[in-house]
């Protein structure tokens, strides 16, 4: 897998908001290969900013390998190899793939404190609402790029075996482990969200960029919830997958998950 090193967003909160957009439009498909960019004088108008400000948007994608500056043609889209740049997670067997993730990137952690769970995370971990919870939120890269936003929820009684140093550099399901938890189950769902103000910045995307919203509740052998994960991912850096196999036979005939289909 190869992700291609990134340009430094342009500085200055215009720029930097036309060059976000322009690149979630290339990434996202809206924006084809080979497709021209609108002349300068088009791009200002529509986001409402000078000339300048535009070319500087414009060279960061350059620098990117999105778009070529030609002379007198103008700004040309080049053709994004997406599957080289996203990160791919079995749905079917996520753990060997979270594995692999801890080892091959970064994590940063954003914030680390104890507050009271709300009524949505209580209800996902099965404790009483009000119930003390560790609540982290940490940004994942792999190189310089980030691709994920996750914010972690877990019961007081169990957070208060690590601390925050732990958290900022292992996996946040090593420590369940080692704190005694077994791990038995899991559930996780998969939907849509749009990139908020803190997320956008976190993540480098433009306010209301379409993200993969993954939320996951694990339980230990006794059925208590003891992790509520609700994680943001870039979708022009990172998938989901899973194997599918035709089983049964007649009407009863259907589709099931390979289970083991990309362990290694």
């Amino acid at each position: 897998m190869t992700i291609h090193t990134q340009a430094k967003v342009p500085e200055g909160g215009k720029a930097r908001r036309v060059y976000l957009s322009l690149r979630d439009e290339i990434t996202n498909g809206t924006l084809l290969p080979g497709a021209r960019l609108p002349g300068e004088h088009k791009l200002a108008a529509n986001f409402d900013v000078s000339r300048i400000t535009i070319r500087r948007a414009l060279d960061a994608l350059a620098m990117d390998g999105l778009i070529e500056k030609r002379a007198g043609t103008g700004s040309i889209v080049l053709r994004v190899a997406a599957d080289e740049q996203r990160i791919a997670a079995d749905f079917a067997t996520l753990i060997p793939q979270l594995v692999e993730m801890d080892r091959t990137t970064t994590v940063r952690l954003l914030s680390f404190s104890y507050a009271a769970a709300s009524e949505a995370v209580a209800k996902a971990l099965g404790i009483e609402t009000g119930a003390k919870v560790q609540t982290a939120v940490r940004v994942r890269s792999f190189g310089d790029q980030p691709f994920s936003h996750l914010t972690t929820y877990v019961p007081e009684g169990i957070a208060e075996t690590y601390d925050e140093a732990d958290l900022a550099t292992q996996p946040l399901f090593r420590l369940l482990e080692k704190s005694g938890v077994a791990v038995d189950s899991a559930h996780q769902s998969v939907s849509a969200a749009l990139a908020l103000p803190n997320v956008a910045e976190a993540l480098n995307i433009a306010v209301g960029s379409p993200l993969l919203f993954v939320q996951r509740v694990v339980r230990d052998n006794k059925g208590r919830g003891v992790e509520y994960l609700s994680a943001l991912y870039r979708p022009d850096l990172f998938r989901l997958e899973m194997g599918l196999a035709r089983v049964g036979a007649g009407e009863t005939r259907h589709w099931e998950p390979v289970i083991g289909a990309r362990d290694t």
